[in-house]
C-alpha cells in the first residue's frame, strides 16, 4: 500500500511507453518572455520666447540645430516659461513637469566663445601692456625716456607683483580651472578686455611714469607689502586647487567646499568665496605699495564686482545645500 501511494505521489499520469517504477524525464517548459519596457513618446513644440512664433515640432529624436543650423547647441536656451530659467543639459524630459505633448520656449544666446579663450585673452593683455609701460617702449613717454628704467625700487616690485598675478591667472586657466559651462556670449570678451586692458594701461602709465614719486622707499614697508601680496596670491591659488578637486573631470558636480590640510583653505570656515577674499587682499596690498589713484579705483571696482559674485554664490549654496555651514559670510568674515 505504501508503495502504491509513493508511486502515485512520484509519478503523475504515466504517458505511453513509460516504465512503471522509473521516473519520467523532466518536461521542458518554454521560457517566459521578458516584459518589454514601456516606451513613452513625446511631442515637443518649440516656440520663440519673444515672438511666440512656432519654430518647429519635434516628434522624433532630432536636435533643434538640424532644423536651424545657425543655432548650434551652445547658443540655445530652452525654457519651460518664456521668462523662466534655462533648462540644464542634464535635465530629462520625463522628469520635467510636462505631459506627453509639451511646449518649450527657445531663446538665442547669441554667438558663443569658449571660457578658456576669453580668459587667456583678458589676462594676457594686461600682462603684455604693463610690461610695455615698464620697459618704456617708444611713443608712450617722451623720446628721451625710451627703454629707460625707473630708479625707484617700488616700481620694480610693482611690476613683479602685477606680472606674477596675471601669469598665475593664465596658468590656472590652462591647468587648474574646470568650467561648468563651456562657452559664454562672444560680446563678453569685448567687455572683459576693455575692463582689464584699460585698467592695466591706466595703472601702468602712472606707476612707470618718469615723474612718478613713490610714497615711501623704506625697505621694511615695501618688503612687508610685497610679502603680503605673495601671501594672498598663494592663498588664492590654494582655494582654486581646492575647488578644482571638488569637481571630477568632465562633470558638473557641485559640493560644499570645506577646509583641507592646506592652512590657506581654513578660511572656508568663515567665508563662502575665499578666492575673492584673497584676491581683494592682494590688490589692497598693491594699492598701499604704490599709493596710485588708478590702482585704488581698480581695487574698489573689483571689490564691488567680487561682492556681487560672492553674494550670488553664497545664496546658491544656501539654496542647494540644507546643511550648508551657517556661520559663513559671502566674502568678508562676519562683515559681508
Amino acid at each position: 500500500m505504501d508503495t502504491v501511494v509513493l508511486e502515485g505521489a512520484t509519478h503523475k499520469k504515466a504517458g505511453p511507453g513509460s516504465v512503471p517504477g522509473v521516473p519520467a524525464p523532466p518536461v521542458k517548459r518554454p521560457k517566459a518572455k521578458k516584459a518589454k519596457k514601456a516606451v513613452v513618446f513625446f511631442e515637443v513644440e518649440i516656440l520663440d520666447a519673444k515672438t511666440k512664433d512656432k519654430l518647429c515640432f519635434l516628434d522624433k529624436v532630432r536636435p533643434l540645430h538640424k532644423y536651424y543650423p545657425q543655432w548650434y547647441a551652445a547658443r540655445q536656451s530652452i525654457r519651460l516659461d518664456p521668462k523662466g530659467k534655462s533648462l540644464k543639459d542634464e535635465d530629462v524630459l520625463q522628469h520635467l513637469p510636462v505631459g506627453t505633448t509639451a511646449t518649450f520656449y527657445f531663446r538665442d544666446l547669441g554667438a558663443q566663445i569658449s571660457w578658456v579663450t576669453v580668459f587667456l585673452t583678458e589676462y594676457g593683455g594686461p600682462l603684455l601692456l604693463y610690461l610695455m609701460f615698464y620697459f618704456r617702449v617708444p611713443f608712450i613717454y617722451a623720446p628721451k625716456y625710451d627703454f629707460t628704467t625707473s630708479k625707484h625700487w617700488v616700481v620694480h616690485l610693482a611690476c613683479m607683483c602685477h606680472s606674477f598675478h596675471y601669469l598665475k591667472r593664465l596658468l590656472e586657466t590652462l591647468f587648474v580651472h574646470r568650467f561648468s559651462h563651456g562657452t559664454m556670449p562672444l560680446r563678453n570678451i569685448f567687455k572683459n578686455c576693455t575692463y582689464y586692458w584699460g585698467f592695466a594701461a591706466w595703472m601702468a602709465y602712472y606707476i612707470n611714469h618718469p615723474l612718478y614719486t613713490p610714497p615711501s622707499e623704506y625697505a621694511t614697508i615695501l618688503t612687508t607689502l610685497y610679502i603680503h601680496h605673495l601671501f594672498c596670491q598663494v592663498g588664492n591659488f590654494s582655494i582654486h586647487i581646492a575647488l578644482r578637486n571638488l569637481r571630477p573631470p568632465g562633470s558638473k558636480t557641485r559640493k560644499i567646499p570645506y577646509p583641507t590640510k592646506n592652512p590657506f583653505t581654513w578660511i572656508f570656515l568663515l567665508v563662502s568665496c575665499p578666492n575673492y577674499t584673497y584676491e581683494l587682499g592682494s590688490w589692497f596690498g598693491f594699492t598701499l605699495m604704490t599709493q596710485c589713484l588708478p590702482v585704488a579705483f581698480f581695487t574698489a571696482v573689483g571689490f564691488i564686482q567680487m561682492t556681487v559674485w560672492a553674494k550670488g554664490k553664497h545664496r546658491s549654496y544656501l539654496k542647494e545645500f540644507r546643511d550648508y555651514p551657517p556661520l559663513r559670510s559671502p566674502i568678508l568674515p562676519f562683515v559681508l
